[in-house]
């Protein structure tokens, strides 16, 4: 969340961000009528305190005077005093309350490098890498070839647990189980500690990274106060919560294979076909920690890193930047990569890398110390990254890797997870 000081000093400039996203707006005028409540009621509880201990010193010399009957009216007033300071204490709390939900709601502050757009059309490329493959033959898309191939069963999905559900079976499963410990082992060769978080998590995880409270409908409710994890960044983000970080240690960097659980609620008829978007997916996800001045070439280098696996798997794809209309709620700056799927011959989201600053640090209060920089303690920056969506990555390949007799070959790198296999065929 932002820095209550920030807002108060910078009101045009969060109405700038508010106005330049979609869907995100503040109460302004209540933000203020708030701030001044509390800062009137901190100095009258002030002024109060400060008449009580003269009081209380009063009564002492009236006392030693014995000047009783003084010491007792003295005494009545501080009393009333007391009553009086306790009421301002709930009224405080009440309004500190108020305050801290209205900021909570405000989205994150788009960096300056972050271009003006209303959405996702008005994403700028950055860079493109591979060619998408010309076909001699008429190419199928992935929702028609893996059913085919025995491979990706939509029907027994369906069957199972419901719409956007599907079941993977033979080489589908081993594959899926290869691109996981593909990405994990790529990510532990650049330094990632790996992770084996729990699928399940708590209101205030999902609150310091920013789903709860805006996504909630999104989300899928176990009980009252706990939820199937949309995403491992909740998990990984979240280890630190409540803690202060050693800041010689870092950037810190993690990553955690997990299924994920969207309800996408707000995503009717948006890719109702396939494995592109569903409610439950496999990920393998990046998490950094890092200073505020290195946290953008950390961003840098994490989008490096899920380019890396794509192109060892010479997949084609091409880096957008999001824009002020499209980048998400928790992010100062955040980049797509979108990998090219023939049978939307176009480029689909595969991985989203944000730097989210110190938005989710202040939410989960995650810290970090260096006495050789400075005194006391400062937020870190917060990183995450899809490193990747394991099912759109298959997708890809059925769909980019396709033979004209309806096999698949299996990309060089991943043969070895894969029990040397080269071609997918046809299975009963």
């Amino acid at each position: 969340m932002l820095d209550i000081k920030f807002v108060r000093e910078n009101p045009d400039l969060v109405d700038k961000a508010c106005e330049s996203r979609q869907n995100a707006h503040w109460d302004r005028e209540k933000f203020f009528e708030l701030d001044e409540e509390r800062r009137s009621v901190i100095a009258e509880v002030e002024a109060l305190q400060a008449v009580r201990n003269s009081a209380s010193k009063e009564i002492g010399q009236l006392m030693r005077e014995g000047k009783k009957e003084e010491a007792e009216a003295k005494k009545a007033e501080v009393a009333a005093n007391k009553e009086r300071i306790a009421t301002l204490d709930d009224r405080r709390d009440a309004v500190e309350k108020e305050l801290f939900d209205l900021v909570a709601a405000i989205p994150n502050i788009p960096h300056e490098d972050v271009p003006y757009g209303k959405d996702d059309s008005d994403n700028p490329e950055v860079r493109r890498w591979g060619t998408p493959r010309e076909f001699d033959f008429e190419p199928k898309a992935h929702w028609d070839l893996g059913p085919e191939l025995g491979i990706i069963d939509f029907d027994r999905g369906v069957k199972l647990a419901g719409t956007r559900f599907y079941l993977l079976g033979g080489m589908g499963a081993r594959m899926e189980r290869a691109l996981i410990n593909f990405f994990i082992d790529m990510h532990n060769k650049a330094g990632f500690k790996e992770w084996w978080p729990p699928v399940i998590t708590n209101h205030d995880s999902l609150f310091g990274t920013g789903q709860l409270p805006k996504f909630d409908e999104d989300l899928y409710h176990v009980q009252p106060d706990l939820y199937l994890i949309p995403t491992a960044e909740v998990q990984l983000t979240n280890i630190h919560r409540d803690e202060v970080l050693d800041g010689s240690k870092l950037p810190l960097m993690y990553t955690a294979f997990t299924p994920c659980f969207r309800e996408e609620a707000g995503s009717a008829g948006r890719d109702t076909r396939g494995i592109i978007r569903v409610h439950e997916f496999d990920k393998v996800e990046m998490v950094k920690f890092a200073k505020p001045e290195d946290s953008m070439n950390q961003l840098e280098s994490m989008v490096a890193e899920a380019e890396l696996c794509l192109q060892t798997l010479g997949l084609p794809y091409h880096v957008v930047t999001l824009c002020t209309g499209d980048i998400g709620f928790s992010a100062t700056k955040c980049y797509d990569i979108e990998v090219w799927l023939p049978s939307y011959n176009n480029y689909k989201e595969i991985s989203s890398c944000s730097n989210c600053w110190d938005f989710q640090a202040r939410r989960a209060n995650i810290k970090y110390r260096d006495p050789s920089e400075f005194k006391g303690t400062r937020y870190v920056h917060t990183l995450n990254g899809s490193g990747l969506a394991v099912g759109r990555t298959m997708a890809a390949i059925i769909e980019n890797y396709q033979n004209e007799d309806g096999t698949i070959t299996v990309p060089e790198a991943l043969r070895p997870y894969m029990g040397g296999i080269e071609v997918i065929t046809p299975e009963e």
